[in-house]
């Protein structure tokens, strides 16, 4: 049968180009795509997806006048192995039941001969004939939509069978009114369909949607549909407009400039200003830029302010207040505002309405925002600035909203009045509350150019400093200074050095502030020790302190006196003895103190937490810490999800990110690489307001380590390479945390002398801060390692040995089984075998995933010595599970080669362990060199189903979602090669 490669369901309703309307159809010119060159690549990425054997959605969402239709129509006129139908849904046959259907498909059904239309219709059932045929579409309509499940049964027939002919494209416009028997049709055919090469291309009106809505979301779901946005052109797409539709050379650059300026690249006004530019001559010329100004809907302004120049006193006071309040404000404050009555003021709402101004109804508002612009272009600034004035003062007595009198206060310059000040700063506390700190700023800053009393310039400071600080360090550590210089109150003092202390441990590239902030902090414990009601203020100053410290050991502080207040008694009921209690519970922990004694700390801190804030900042920040590494990761992940709830609550920006990083440490804590990878890509490519990502230096050391995971060394490596060793004295938390990363890429390079320098180091550092908990940082076992590896047996003992002690000295399992893991591996005989064995013991009960798959590889290895085949195939088979489900491909890879050594054949885990058949190995192995399915039938000589029935078997019995893990699972395995030889004899069977 010969179709028609476009059938079009009705006329063509959004073509290549768009022809001008009726009241100027003479002007022969023809409408561009311009500035759509994103969304075309998206389309055309689409497409190759469903090329590929996969179907697809897309969606063009957009306002009415956007391009979503002339867009569509032009991609579609490109597309070349496409069978595409198409279809526009007019808004009054929303009714008509498969109407978008018939129309649709019937145009293919009409085109094809009478053989094509029954070999298509064979098996799809009498209804889909009946609705169908345009023969039988005489008979009976009603009944070919009776049974609704039959209909829909064999409209997917019929389409599969399109499908399978020539990829289909099925091209929606106007989505939003498309009849619900058809929505239901196309929602149920997108989750059938599966591996049929089909694509739904749609367009929709942005804020509206067809009832019912189910099927319109299911059709519309992320897991199947791309969304594109139509926004507004872009400087270069109104460039390209002006020039296409004004002709002669190259448009100026300040002339499209002032194009984009006057309509902000809505193509429907631009358009409309180009069409009275192009009557009245205007070139594309610098020297015309100004006269488009002028255009567009200049006759609709000129008759505006006509009918307002011949319009009562009353009418045109009331154009000036709604102009100035907005629409939909009540008669009542209009009246007001006016200074008039409220009859006299419904009375000129009926003649601004008569004048047709006004919408109809009792909602006052205006018909376009054009009327709006006018009414105020009659007016100087000075005088615009003083209608706001009034404004903000009326709305203030009657008792609007502090943000929306505040609105009118930064239009209208400078206020007399105290009320001025009591409105801008509630109102930038009302937008701390909502999560808006910028615009709390915008508040504060007008604030400051009111008439303040003496003092209330500092308070003034503070508040500012409070806001700026859930974005931008730097702005908040500018006012907090400012605010010092005038501030006499301890409280608020206190207050600010907190603000200091938070943005500056959140902001990067401050370390110079950081003796300033240890001096502020000693003076107010010093005041707070001399007060006799200071105790708190002094225990939350020292809190502050030893954060300091501890995040950059190289800044020397008062050890002496914070470890006075760490000692002191303390009973959790304040919040300052809280903050003191979790700097001893994280002190503990990196003390390698036992964990039992800890824990019961920690679970003193946990009862009733108080909310995130910046006085509490260090409770919440050692608490998380010392959960982290004590393998509490539960609550760990309870505390973060509370914490950036609270964070994203308030607005907190920087907090939100920290926050972030943390979740990722989590993840890579429990050995769930793909998860852990996914965290700290959301970390990385989060954009802030101001300034760099906090703790940057941490989410790269998680970065290289999930990366190392998955066996991508140059991607480490080019993390790696943006840093360089700092000072003594500039040395952070970070750092020796940062080392350990880079001392396991280094390994992993074959740089065993690098690695083990690094690691030197890093011990170096946190010996040096007091922390020797192997639980924190392992750096001994890994350092014995590389001894090992060149040789130098002796101290790789004694490291393995401190370790040892260490870990048993913390109690913390995770600890002990890392330590008795690296004693194993360099232990021979059963001795060994035995720590190996305690050490995958030990892991079993801990949450380290990774951690167990590793000495579970270990532990087969040294069974396999032993020539105790089948032990070690028990062994790696449970590791390699692990680790493929873990998302730990380079050890995946390693086990998998090493059970091969054993004997093994890929199995699941656990209780059932069928291995792969012959027939699943070779189908895997040609899945993981990158064929697709119809490829590797093609190769194999079986069907299609017959290799997605493998494929199935294979996912289900190695416990993987799908072929991007199949690479960790089978990498290195023989059968690969059997895969290749047993074909034509060319290396890549695929073709590539």
């Amino acid at each position: 049968m010969k179709t028609s490669r476009r059938c079009e369901g009705t006329e063509r309703s959004g073509p290549l180009r768009s022809h001008p309307p009726d009241r100027i159809s003479s002007v022969c010119v023809d409408w561009p795509v311009v500035g759509r060159s994103d969304e075309l690549a998206a389309l055309d990425a689409l497409a190759e997806e469903v090329l590929s054997g996969r179907t697809r959605v897309v969606q063009l969402q957009g306002p009415a006048g956007f391009g979503k239709s002339t867009l569509l129509h032009f991609w579609l006129d490109r597309v070349r192995q496409f069978n595409v139908l198409r279809v526009r849904c007019p808004r009054l046959e929303s009714e008509f039941a498969f109407g978008t259907v018939r129309r649709l498909l019937r145009p293919l059904m009409a085109a094809a001969s009478d053989s094509d239309r029954l070999s298509l219709l064979e098996g799809a059932g009498e209804t889909a004939l009946r609705l169908l045929d345009p023969e039988g579409c005489q008979n009976g309509l009603s009944e070919a939509c009776a049974d609704a499940a039959e209909t829909l049964r064999s409209l997917d027939t019929l389409v599969f069978r399109l499908s399978r002919r020539q990829p289909l494209l099925l091209a929606v416009d106007d989505l939003q009114w498309i009849d619900p028997p058809s929505l239901r049709w196309l929602a149920r055919l997108v989750h059938r369909a599966e591996t049929h090469p089909i694509l739904v291309a749609a367009t929709t009106r942005t804020g509206e949607r067809p009832e019912p809505g189910q099927p319109f979301s299911a059709l519309l779901h992320p897991s199947t549909c791309r969304t594109l946005v139509l926004g507004p052109l872009g400087a270069r797409g109104v460039e390209e407009l002006v020039g296409a539709v004004l002709g002669g050379p190259r448009p100026d650059p300040s002339f499209s400039a002032a194009c984009h300026a006057a309509t902000d690249g809505n193509p429907l006004f631009l358009r409309a200003l180009l069409w009275d530019a192009l009557g009245s001559g205007v070139e594309a010329t610098s020297a015309d830029q100004e006269k488009i100004r002028s255009f567009g809907l200049r006759t609709v302004s000129r008759e505006i302010g006509h009918r307002l120049s011949n319009a009562s006193e009353d009418m045109a006071d009331l154009a000036r207040g709604l102009a100035i309040l907005g629409d939909h404000m009540p008669p009542t404050l209009l009246a007001a505002y006016c200074g008039k009555g409220e009859a006299v003021i419904r009375s000129a709402a009926a003649e601004l309405h008569s004048s047709g101004l006004l919408r109809a109804g009792d909602d006052l508002c205006f018909v376009h925002p054009v009327v709006r612009e006018v009414v105020l272009g009659e007016w100087p600034a000075q005088e615009v600035g003083e209608a706001h004035a009034r404004a903000a003062h009326v709305l203030h007595l009657s008792g609007r909203p502090d943000e929306e009198v505040a609105a009118h206060l930064l239009a209208a310059g400078p206020v007399p009045g105290s009320w001025v000040l009591t409105v801008l700063r509630r109102a930038a506390e009302k937008a701390l509350r909502r999560g808006a700190p910028q615009m709390a700023v915008t508040y504060l800053r007008h604030a400051v150019h009111q008439q303040v009393q003496p003092g209330e310039g500092a308070s003034l400071l503070v508040q500012l400093a409070v806001a700026a600080s859930h974005y931008d360090c730097a702005l908040a550590m500018s006012y907090g200074t400012a605010a010092l210089e005038s501030l006499t109150d301890e409280l608020a003092r206190f207050e600010v050095v907190c603000v200091l202390a938070y943005s500056h441990l959140l902001s990067s590239g401050a370390q110079a502030r950081v003796p300033d902030l240890d001096r502020l902090t000693a003076d107010l414990s010093k005041r707070a020790d001399a007060a006799s009601t200071g105790r708190e203020a002094a225990l939350r100053a020292y809190a502050l302190r030893y954060w300091l410290e501890f995040e950059h050991p190289g800044i020397p502080t008062d050890a002496a006196a914070s470890g006075a207040v760490l000692d002191a008694e303390l009973a959790g009921n304040t919040p300052g003895e809280r903050q003191l209690l979790a700097i001893r519970a994280f002190n503990a922990v990196r003390a390698a103190r036992p964990a039992s004694g800890i824990t019961e700390t920690v679970e003193r801190i946990c009862v009733n937490p108080p909310p995130f804030s910046h006085e509490l900042f260090p409770l919440h920040y050692f608490l998380a810490q010392s959960l982290l590494y004590l393998d509490e990761l539960e609550r760990a992940e309870d505390l973060c999800a509370r914490l950036s709830r609270e964070a994203r609550q308030k607005g907190l920006e920087l907090a939100t990110s920290s926050l972030l990083v943390y979740r990722a440490a989590v993840w890579l804590r429990r050995g769930d690489i793909k998860e852990a990878a996914a965290a700290a890509r959301a970390a990385s490519e989060g954009t802030l307001t101001a300034g760099e990502l906090p703790h940057r230096m941490t989410l790269d050391a998680i970065r290289i380590d999930t990366l190392l995971e998955l066996g991508d060394l140059h991607a480490a490596e080019q993390i790696a390479e943006a840093y360089s060793s700092p000072g003594p004295a500039a040395v952070s938390r970070e750092w020796p945390r940062f080392l350990m990363s880079l001392a396991a890429l280094r390994t992993a390079q074959g740089d065993l002398r690098a690695g083990l320098s690094l690691l030197r180091e890093c011990g170096h550092h946190l010996e040096s801060a007091g922390t020797v908990n192997p639980a924190i940082a392992p750096w001994r076992s890994r350092a014995a390692a590389a001894h090992r590896a060149l040789g130098n047996h002796g101290e790789a003992r004694a490291l393995i040995e401190q370790e040892l002690d260490l870990a048993r000295r913390c109690q913390i399992p995770r600890a002990l089984g890392v330590a008795l893991l690296a004693a194993g591996t360099a232990t021979d005989g059963a001795r060994g075998l035995a720590q190996l064995a305690e050490a995958a013991s030990l892991l079993e009960g801990t949450p380290a995933d990774l951690e167990l798959a590793r000495a579970l590889y270990h532990y087969g290895s040294a069974l396999l010595r032993r020539d105790d085949k089948r032990g070690a195939r028990t062994a790696l088979r449970r590791g390699l599970g692990i680790a493929v489900r873990r998302g730990g491909c380079a050890l995946a890879t390693r086990l998998n080669r090493r059970l091969h050594d054993a004997g093994g054949r890929l199995g699941s885990r656990g209780a059932d362990s069928r291995t792969l058949t012959t027939s699943e190995e070779r189908v895997a192995a040609l899945a993981v060199q990158g064929c697709s399915n119809k490829q590797i039938a093609e190769r194999l000589f079986v069907s299609l189903r017959t290799v997605e029935t493998h494929l199935t078997g294979v996912y289900r019995k190695l416990h993987i979602s799908g072929r991007s893990e199949l690479g960790a699972v089978l990498g290195g395995t023989s059968f690969r090669g059997r895969a290749d030889t047993s074909l034509t004899g060319s290396r890549s069977p695929c073709g590539k």
